[in-house]
């Protein structure tokens, strides 16, 4: 008689998903005002988070939201807040402060069809460069995706350690798509995935709030300043060069780990001459196109990242160096190609291929975006830009 036994599955969303995975990570203070499309996260947490003696509290406004997720941290809180477009907005100046002060805390947005109201309940990947840039000045910021329901889990466990590891605000983009699609994931046992607790001092005398990575809540025997203003590792406020070091502490903090921050797939690269750069949800048609175009004799692969900052620089160039051809496909005008055709710094042609109607692009429109590239020449001058029946045909010259 066997007694293997079968791993626990549940059929569930992506927002539920999220959801369990704050859970998983520790979670014990949510701040948040409901959404589309990404209000089952507030609504799993707020029966599961007070039925575990943990902290949830309904806002007023998402400007309320990440000030109170601030205080939480602060007050030793793993922090969360959901939110989709809109809200993300009004949190931008809350996500500097929350920066300036090296906040451990997760954003999760939820990203739908913009700018404004735009269409609330369809699926887009339009927040990219505002979750990188959308504050004012140089700040320190960590951004993840997920790609599927499990992904949805793991990242939302994976954006709460590196806040905890690197206190920095974390966001988390997910989708529309993802948000509400039901996929079996083998339920993960607890210590499965590692969970991160923030580093405390050994000792509360001489602490400074911003000396290292070190953190004291208040009232835990420490006193100590916070101030959104440039300050120095005492928290008190400092100008000129001493401001600048400080700032380039901060940044480089995230910047100079870039290798053990970026998290990625990949798929059929080894012998590939076309890549694939994906991200979020377009990885799952992504992975069929590269199916179809291997059936065809076209040797695709795929990078599939779910680091989207630090942007992982050396994963594109390793791509870039193997393959004549880069096809990027995002459910945006083109955002996260910008970024990847830097990096790339002419060592192949890249392609972008967008779909802007709030629909999720399918393999075979990939397969076009793909096919159309291969059968351009490279030659200097004009090259065609898009993907056919997925976004408007435009030329830019090369």
């Amino acid at each position: 008689m066997s007694t293997s036994t079968k791993r626990p599955q549940r059929l569930i969303q992506g927002n539920e998903a999220c959801a369990h995975g704050a859970l998983y990570a520790g979670c014990n203070f949510y701040a948040g005002y409901p959404i589309t499309p990404s209000s089952e996260v507030m609504e799993i947490l707020s029966t599961e988070m007070p039925a575990r003696g943990r902290t949830f509290i309904q806002m007023e406004d998402e400007i309320a939201s990440i000030s109170a997720i601030i205080g939480g941290a602060w007050g030793g809180g793993k922090a969360l807040t959901a939110t989709s477009g809109p809200g993300f907005s009004l949190m931008q100046e809350g996500i500097g402060y929350a920066a300036i002060t090296e906040t451990p805390c997760v954003i999760v947005n939820c990203q739908r069809w913009g700018p404004s109201t735009g269409q609330p309940t369809k699926g887009a990947q339009g927040d990219v460069m505002q979750a990188i840039w959308g504050t004012h000045g140089d700040h320190p910021v960590i951004v993840l995706t997920a790609s599927n329901v499990r992904d949805a889990f793991e990242m939302t466990v994976k954006a709460f350690n590196f806040a905890e590891e690197h206190r920095v605000p974390v966001i988390l983009l997910l989708d529309e798509v993802l948000a509400h699609m039901r996929e079996n994931i083998d339920w993960p046992e607890p210590g499965e995935i590692p969970v991160v607790d923030r580093a405390r001092p050994a000792s509360a005398k001489g602490f400074k709030p911003f000396e290292n990575n070190t953190f004291l809540p208040f009232g835990a025997g420490a006193r100590f300043h916070v101030t959104g203003l440039a300050h120095n590792a005492d928290g008190f406020t400092v100008g000129d060069e001493a401001a600048a070091r400080e700032l380039r502490r901060m940044v480089g903090k995230v910047q100079s780990k870039v290798r053990e921050l970026a998290m990625f797939d990949r798929l059929r690269l080894d012998d590939a001459t076309l890549g694939i750069i994906s991200y979020g949800i377009t990885s799952r048609p992504a992975a069929a196109a590269v199916e179809i175009l291997r059936s065809e004799g076209i040797r695709a692969g795929l990078l599939d990242l779910k680091t989207l900052w630090p942007f992982p620089d050396h994963l594109v160039r390793e791509v870039a160096d193997r393959v004549d051809r880069i096809v990027v496909p995002e459910l945006n005008m083109g955002q996260m190609v910008r970024e990847i055709t830097r990096s790339v710094g002419g060592r192949c042609e890249v392609q972008p291929c967008t779909r802007i109607d709030g629909h999720l692009l399918t393999p075979a429109q990939i397969v076009e975006a793909a096919k159309a590239t291969l059968a351009a020449d490279g030659s200097p001058g004009q090259r065609p830009i898009g993907c056919g029946t997925c976004c408007s045909e435009r030329t830019v010259h090369s």
